[in-house]
């Protein structure tokens, strides 16, 4: 018998490489692959006899966490393991939450990958060590989850640092912001310094991820 897994992932590059991944296993067929969340509901009501589903969180139209709390709600017996760059205890938490069984990082090897998908059919939730870290460290403070909730409000960016932010949300380097805007590099970077620590985040994309759920930009 084999597994059948379906894929959630926008970007065609990193479908392929989890394809290839899972090519090295008989055991396991990948049935079909969807661009956003909406598009895996629209699938899945086609054809929902699957095992398990490999989402990313970041998805336009419908992100992985929302596809998520679907997928769990409609189809109780698919398994849902996030496959995600994001490591953030908010997305960590929120996916929990939406009833994923399973969080792992997107650099994980084929033989990890493939073990995780058998673990999570026999009832294992499969987690990347760091995220079980920040998993448990969520459970043993509560307080941390509702607190990056209420903090939301309190976010205020500058016009420059939003313009900063769009920039960043396309994708574009800091040189290419500096022409953009007609200010220097280190302006630039003076700007995403003062963004990360009111956003208290450490990387391009969890800024741009925050400010999106924040609606700050």
């Amino acid at each position: 018998m084999k597994l059948k897994v379906c894929i959630a992932e926008d970007n065609y590059f990193l479908v392929k490489t989890i394809k290839e991944k899972l090519s090295f296993f008989d055991d396991i067929a990948v049935k079909f692959h969807a661009n956003n969340g909406a598009e895996l509901i629209g699938k899945l009501e086609e054809n929902h006899n699957i095992d398990v589903v490999l989402m990313d969180i970041q998805m336009p139209q419908m992100d992985g966490i929302k596809a998520t709390e679907i997928v769990k709600k409609k189809y109780p017996h698919i398994k849902v393991i996030m496959l995600t760059v994001v490591d953030d205890d908010e997305c960590v938490f929120n996916a929990i939450k939406a009833g994923a069984n399973g969080y792992l990082l997107k650099e994980i090897d084929a033989e990890k990958l493939y073990k995780s998908i058998l673990e999570v059919t026999k009832g294992g939730a499969p987690m990347t060590p760091s995220i079980a870290l920040k998993t448990l460290n969520l459970l043993r403070n509560p307080k941390l989850a509702d607190t990056k909730i209420d903090d939301q409000e309190d976010i205020k960016l500058s016009k420059r640092e939003t313009e900063i932010l769009i920039q960043l949300s396309k994708g574009l380097n800091y040189n290419v912001i500096s022409d953009n805007l007609i200010i220097s590099p280190s302006t630039v970077r003076k700007h995403i310094e003062n963004i990360y620590k009111k956003l208290q985040v450490h990387s391009k994309m969890e800024a741009v991820i925050k400010a999106q759920k924040r609606n700050l930009i």
